[in-house]
């Protein structure tokens, strides 16, 4: 009996003092443990990318002026071709038959220009004489004067025969690399319509692309600019992901704006040494931000989204975390230009800020020790 009563008295004991410790208020949350990095101005290069589109500055269809059949071929496809370099050839015997028929009628008609001439001159000094009657004269004159103007038409024969036959060997315009023809030997073509090769010139080399109208007083001033512009203004991405080597400079930007779609084309002019640019390539174009220089940067992990506004935690001197909405310019890799919202030196909370609220505190600790507090959140 006396066992059973000290045993119940234990049991009072520790119930009163359980109901004690509850009655006692609850102590501060312990400061979870972050990583801090220092906000900090650097020199932040970024580039604005458009879609972009390689183009021959001179590029050129070859058609024939004169019809036939292409009884010559003088080049390899697909290689550069140099100014006035024979490339094809039709059938020229029609044309060199057509040439030497215009010289003979315009041998002919000087002939008869000629026996015209005596004629006049032997008959005006019979009328000297009033050995001849005028009008004899008078038509010796205007057959004189109908032979010189036969002796011009013949000229134009002439010139028009050798127009043509020089039009049978049909050559480079300028300096290129030519296509893969579009006839053969033995192809009948037509004057005029009939596509045979395609010339482009490849250096340099043109970079079409558009912008919106509100960046066009932007590119007219990069214009105007010329030299003046620093050689890292332009640069262009290749479709395998590498750095076109050479810098561009705007060469043309076109004369209005496309209405539907409230657009400009803007062409970039690069030099292409190595031939590397191909007419048609895609690339995409990097134009240099007008806002890139001394920039605060931190990294982009320490951002967090609200309702399409950006935000960071920042360590403050009393060991709390205060949110401040920011303003974000473009990433860099795993950093993030801001615009506004920090100033160089702010603790930015870049690892346990998401079990923080405004004002929570806050313990600077080792990136793994934040990361184990975290998963201990987690759970």
């Amino acid at each position: 009996m006396k066992h059973h009563f000290l045993s119940l008295l234990a049991l009072l004991l520790l119930a009163g003092c359980g109901a004690k410790d509850a009655d006692k208020p609850a102590g501060p949350p312990p400061p979870t443990p972050v990583t801090l990095v220092a906000a900090r101005t650097t020199n932040a290069v970024y580039y604005d990318e458009y879609p972009a589109t390689a183009v021959a500055l001179n590029s050129v269809e070859l058609r024939s002026q004169v019809g036939g059949f292409i009884t010559g071929l003088f080049f390899q496809e697909g290689e550069v071709v140099s100014k006035g370099q024979k490339l094809y050839e039709i059938d020229r015997r029609t044309f060199e038959a057509a040439y030497q028929q215009a010289l003979a009628g315009l041998r002919s008609t000087q002939a008869t220009v000629q026996n015209a001439k005596l004629n006049l001159d032997r008959y005006q000094r019979l009328a000297q004489q009033d050995a001849i009657a005028g009008q004899i004269v008078d038509n010796a004159a205007t057959a004189y004067a109908t032979a010189q103007a036969q002796v011009a038409q013949a000229r134009a024969a002439v010139t028009l025969a050798r127009t043509d036959l020089s039009y049978s060997t049909i050559t480079a315009p300028f300096s290129g690399r030519i296509g893969i023809s579009q006839v053969r030997l033995g192809s009948q073509i037509s004057p005029g319509s009939t596509l045979l090769n395609t010339i482009s010139a490849e250096d340099p080399m043109g970079v079409d692309f558009v912008i919106n109208e509100t960046d066009l007083p932007r590119f007219m001033a990069l214009q105007a600019a010329g030299r003046a512009n620093p050689d890292s203004l332009f640069r262009l991405e290749l479709s395998d992901g590498t750095m076109y080597k050479q810098s561009g400079r705007i060469k043309a930007i076109a004369r209005g704006v496309e209405q539907q779609t409230a657009t400009v084309q803007v062409r970039v002019e690069f030099a292409n040494p190595e031939r590397r640019l191909k007419d048609g390539m895609s690339a995409v174009l990097h134009v240099l931000n007008r806002q890139s220089g001394q920039r605060i940067i931190i990294p982009y992990k320490a951002i967090t989204d609200q309702m399409g506004e950006s935000f960071v935690f920042v360590a403050g001197d009393s060991s709390k975390a205060r949110q401040r909405k920011v303003q974000l310019g473009p990433q860099l890799r795993d950093q993030v230009v801001i615009l506004e919202g920090l100033q160089e030196g702010d603790q930015v909370i870049t690892e346990g800020f998401q079990r923080l609220r405004d004002g929570s505190l806050v313990q600077a600790g080792s990136p793994a020790a934040t990361g184990a507090a975290a998963k201990t959140g987690s759970r």
